[in-house]
């Protein structure tokens, strides 16, 4: 006579490292880069203090990364993260939304504990 023995309940996901880039963010930054004639560039995405809450983040273009940066590329964009910068994006994804009331970059981060009412500024613990 065989016992039934429950079966474990699988354990919790492992938080994802580094930044994924979501397909509609690659499909905006090829378009992007092939209309400034620089194939080569990446987007640039950094935490800077600031803000309502404290923290902002900011993007902008480089036509090659730093020293130190860590590269995170998809079909062939890249994306540039300083090393401090990194601590607070990881696990983080880059997708493009595309609405009536607002198009542009959202980052989807899992370390954001609060945002502000702009939607701009945020907080982590």
């Amino acid at each position: 006579m065989s016992e039934a023995f429950p079966t474990p309940e699988p354990a919790p996901a492992a938080p994802a490292r580094g930044i994924s880039i979501a397909a509609s963010a690659v499909t905006r930054l090829r378009q992007m880069l092939e209309q400034r004639q620089t194939p080569g560039a990446g987007l640039r995405i950094a935490v800077k203090g600031g803000g309502c809450s404290g923290l902002a983040y900011a993007m902008e273009w480089s036509e090659a990364p730093r020293e130190k940066d860590k590269i995170f590329e998809q079909d062939g964009v890249r994306v540039f993260v300083d090393p401090k910068s990194y601590l607070y994006l990881i696990g983080t994804e880059l997708v493009f939304e595309d609405g009536l009331m607002a198009s542009g970059f959202k980052l989807k981060n899992p370390n954001v504990k609060s945002t502000c009412g702009c939607g701009e500024s945020f907080t982590v613990s």
